[in-house]
């Protein structure tokens, strides 16, 4: 997902979802995966991307 606001308010990254989301298509500097990210106190608006690996994969 690509976080357009509450980026900060995530906890950093650990170096196995960095090295997914180096194989993500349409990567941006504030994307993050979803199972990954623990929301802490502050709002977030976040963008599904049009295509994920799951979609293809699972064929929706």
């Amino acid at each position: 997902m690509i976080i357009r606001k509450g980026f900060d308010s995530l906890e950093e990254p650990a170096e196995l979802e960095e090295d997914l989301l180096d194989q993500a298509w349409g990567l941006e500097a504030d994307s993050r995966l979803s199972c990954q990210a623990v929301v802490a106190g502050e709002d977030l608006i976040v963008e599904i991307p049009k295509y994920t690996i799951n979609h293809a994969r699972e064929e929706h």
